[in-house]
């Protein structure tokens, strides 16, 4: 089943085609989205549902939740209510879409999610995701929040499944952590944008211990508008974060050591930041020496098919 959303289409709202998809389990169901700017907060529960635009620059999905936003019953939002869309289902697939958190153009704006990504077999393709502080969250939550409260949302009390996501063709941008979380998530040929700020940071992993594989960056391209040497690859969101960046253009905006430990030296013998055929300014610094470089034979179990299955 297709369903269209636009001025000419079946539904003036995206969210109004997702309800009526609902009526439909079990069907394989596509969204059509015309050209536009949807100012929408949405969530797709429905196992291998297509939300499609006709390309990501004129189709915007856009909502402005933040963090530190203070809620009526006086309680902050948190960063796991923020997003702009949640796809919680197995073999979502999101093409040809802008997914962003406009509270990242607002000043003093700290955490605001514009993707939050969890579920088996999630496929996101030519998308442009937007924002500044935890732009693109790959769930499931690590098993225990730091601070108590910190994990509110849909799906806090929900159990920690690992579910394996590809991004391609994809630009995704921000400013701190802007990649973050515990799946498995393999990145083809995307631009990874800092955007202009003194002090940043790509990726924050937080695999559970145990788990073979976490982010793997694949032929793609770290850029930024930020200062020279002033980005940072990554830094572990929890102990057993692993991150592998293969035959990918790194901008001079990374920092020569790389990736940073957040303060957890312990972390050093259990994190897995490593590389493998990097090239630009930003792959010719010394990196820190808890850090790997890989071997052309360790670097050839990180295809495609070997991380996803698929």
């Amino acid at each position: 089943m297709k369903l269209t959303v636009g001025t000419d289409g079946m539904f003036q709202k995206i969210g109004d085609a997702l309800a009526h998809a609902q009526t439909h389990a079990g069907e394989e169901i596509t969204i059509h989205i015309s050209p536009g700017t949807y100012h929408e907060k949405l969530e797709i529960h429905q196992e291998g549902l297509i939300l499609e635009g006709e390309n990501a620059t004129d189709t915007i999905i856009t909502y402005d939740d933040a963090a530190n936003d203070i809620l009526p019953d006086g309680d902050k939002r948190g960063t796991f209510r923020s997003y702009t869309l949640l796809a919680d289902a197995p073999r979502i697939q999101l093409r040809n879409l802008t997914i962003e958190n406009g509270a990242a153009l607002r000043e003093h704006v700290e955490q605001a999610i514009a993707l939050y990504a969890e579920g088996e077999g999630i496929v996101v393709s030519d998308c442009r995701l937007l924002g500044a502080q935890d732009t693109l969250f790959t769930g499931p939550l690590p098993p225990k929040e730091v601070v108590p409260g910190g994990f509110k949302g849909p799906k806090e009390f929900a159990p920690r499944i690992n579910g394996r996501q590809l991004y391609h063709h994809c630009y995704i941008c921000g400013t701190v952590d802007f990649i973050f979380g515990s799946a498995t998530a393999y990145f083809e040929d995307c631009t990874l944008h800092s955007l202009g700020r003194p002090l940043g940071y790509v990726t924050a992993g937080s695999s559970p211990e145990g788990q073979e594989y976490g982010y793997v960056f694949s032929h793609c391209r770290f850029t930024g508008d930020a200062p020279e040497g002033s980005i940072y690859l990554g830094r572990p969101w929890r102990d057993y974060a692993r991150v592998v960046i293969l035959d990918s253009e790194l901008g001079a905006h990374i920092r020569p050591e790389g990736w940073h430990d957040w303060g957890k030296e312990a972390a050093h013998g259990t994190v897995f930041f490593a590389e493998y055929g990097n090239f630009g300014p930003g792959a010719a610094g010394k990196r820190a020496d808890w850090c790997h470089c890989l071997t052309q034979e360790e670097a050839a179990a990180y295809t495609r098919r070997n991380v996803l299955g698929w």
